[in-house]
């Protein structure tokens, strides 16, 4: 609603916004100010647009305003917002001060005009935009900022499944192969039974091949089973089937998987696992991925010769407590907490093997186990990893 004429650049330099909503209790005081401002306009001209704060929210927020009914005037510049119940008085104390700020733009508006007119010189007009347009402006510029923050969104999530796709065809080759190497050892031994009668393997290496192929195709399947929980990006739809478990022996279990990449560096892995500690109630499947991903990671990071330890403590009736400790490079204080968060990793770590997401995916499994995860460095260095699980009742 406009409650001046239509306005010309020359006259009217002086441009207000009246924001107001549908609440009975502030019509009278919206009423009231539009009948004060109307007999202001009868001897200082301006431009005025009455908005309704339902219809326009974006404007309410490109102003950041708090309250309504609020008079805000965007020209001349700078931008000035009055609000609150006593709107009214503010404009009295303000309403000279804006009538001489317009009639100083008039005055410098006038320059280009009486330059090209003197000495012929060309200026760039600088007219008075509307109340309309500069609402159109707003929102268009509102808009374009959304669109720029969905397209950078969007292009995070294309680089991020471009880095692993190639990561996990990468990190796939090495199970790929043992599986391959397994099937094609035992197929070349039942053929040559068959032809001789005799096989060529013992039944303790067959069965050691057999575990062999299980073992590595459950790791391609913990892999992708990984991946796809993280493209549903939530930790709230995990789902986990706990149950009695004997940590020591899944402990144990890991270790046997990751071995032979720990011997291959040289590294020493020491072990503390009590006898007697107690079964914890956890998935299993789920569990696995957490330890063979920080043992993972301690022996990718553990320089040739290291040592890294997994230790498990029974603290309280209620939990037990995993730690794997390495002495590689260590992690930054600053960064103790933002390397759980999705799909970030430490800038030194850019042209190492991983996606970004093991520790985001580990920290969403624990806290579906209702426990806790967390690092720090310990005075003679490198990364201790932490993490809680519950005990099975007894």
């Amino acid at each position: 609603m406009q409650v001046s004429s239509q306005p010309t650049y020359s006259e009217l330099p002086l441009q207000l916004l009246l924001f107001v909503d549908e609440r009975s209790s502030a019509r009278n005081q919206v009423s009231e100010i539009c009948c004060y401002l109307k007999q202001l306009q009868a001897n200082y001209p301006f431009e005025l647009q009455i908005i309704n704060v339902g219809e326009q929210p974006y404007l309410v927020e490109h102003f950041k305003l708090v309250a309504t009914p609020a008079l805000v005037k965007i020209h001349p510049t700078p931008l000035q917002v009055l609000a609150g119940s006593n709107l009214d008085a503010q404009l009295k104390t303000w309403w000279l001060r804006w009538q001489q700020s317009a009639e100083a733009y008039l005055k410098v508006d006038q320059l280009p005009k009486i330059l090209d007119q003197d000495y012929n010189i060309n200026l760039p007009s600088s007219p008075i935009r509307s109340v309309s347009n500069s609402a159109e402006l707003i929102k268009l510029a509102d808009e374009i900022f959304h669109l720029k923050q969905e397209q950078e969104k969007l292009t995070e999530q294309l680089q991020f499944k471009d880095r692993v796709i190639a990561m996990l065809a990468h990190d796939l080759r090495n199970p790929l192969t043992a599986v391959s190497i397994a099937i094609e050892t035992l197929e070349a031994n039942y053929l040559v039974s068959q032809e001789n009668k005799i096989p060529r393997l013992k039944p303790e290496l067959a069965a050691q091949l057999f575990k062999q192929a299980r073992n590595q195709t459950k790791n391609i399947d913990r892999m992708i089973a990984g991946l796809l929980q993280v493209a549903r990006d939530t930790s709230a739809q995990l789902h986990i089937e706990p149950a009695k478990l004997d940590i020591s022996a899944l402990c144990h279990e890991v270790l046997s998987h990751q071995c032979d990449r720990a011997l291959a560096k040289s590294q020493t892995i020491e072990t503390d696992l009590p006898s007697d500690l107690p079964y914890v109630y956890a998935d299993s499947e789920r569990l696995h991925q957490v330890l063979s991903n920080l043992l993972d990671n301690a022996i990718k990071y553990t320089p040739e010769n290291g040592t890294i330890r997994l230790s498990v403590l029974h603290r309280t009736s209620q939990k037990a407590q995993v730690s794997i400790c390495d002495n590689g490079p260590g992690i930054p204080p600053e960064d103790c907490d933002r390397i759980f968060a999705e799909r970030v990793r430490l800038e030194r770590d850019q042209a190492l093997d991983g996606y970004g997401i093991g520790l985001s995916l580990c920290q969403g499994i624990i806290h579906a186990h209702y426990g806790q995860i967390w690092v720090d460095s310990p005075p003679t260095g490198g990364s201790c990893f932490h993490f809680t699980i519950p005990i099975y009742p007894a």
